[in-house]
């Protein structure tokens, strides 16, 4: 069994590839299989069908996400400290999972990619919202996590908007909202 699932991992890791670099409609079968350098049938062992694929994503990244919220309660730091500092990219695989399952889902062709992230972003905020106190800051809170990881991710180049001085500004901002909101 253990044998299986890793012979999965770099299938999964070279479909991620092709839909990030090249798109949804180019992540074909074949296309899938080259990457990956194994045969269609070795693919068609593991992944019966490109929608076998995108379950596979969905679960390595909710798998990852579990993990994540695990790391953000645990964090001395605080959620939403720890949440805006790892909010930027940085090449992992997470990353990766993510960028190609918002691909998937911005396609309209997988509704279980964007049901997916949807129930990722739910559980952030939710995590968030127990910290702040506020629905509103929360939103706040995950839109500027969006802004950031779209920046980073963007501009990997201007690093002065995702630096740690930076990110110490927009986390005592936010403080300094709840701080204001509760008062």
């Amino acid at each position: 069994m253990t044998q299986k699932q890793s012979a999965k991992e770099p299938v999964l890791d070279a479909f991620e590839r092709v839909v990030i670099e090249r798109g949804e409609r180019a992540a074909t079968l074949e296309a899938v299989a080259v990457e990956a350098g194994v045969s269609k049938g070795g693919l068609l062992y593991h992944f019966g069908s490109k929608k076998d694929l995108v379950d596979g994503v969905i679960e390595r990244i909710s798998a990852s996400a579990t993990d994540y919220s695990d790391l953000l309660r645990a964090s001395p730091e605080g959620v939403v400290s720890t949440f805006i500092r790892t909010s930027v990219t940085a090449g992992t695989d997470f990353d990766n999972s993510y960028i190609a399952l918002t691909r998937l889902a911005q396609s309209g062709i997988y509704p279980e990619a964007r049901a997916a992230l949807a129930r990722i972003e739910t559980e952030w905020f939710d995590l968030v919202e127990s910290e702040v106190g506020d629905p509103g800051v929360a939103r706040l809170v995950l839109l500027v996590s969006d802004g950031l990881y779209y920046s980073s991710a963007l501009f990997p180049d201007a690093t002065t908007r995702t630096d740690a001085g930076s990110l110490d500004e927009v986390i005592a901002v936010v403080a300094d909202l709840v701080r204001a909101r509760r008062g």
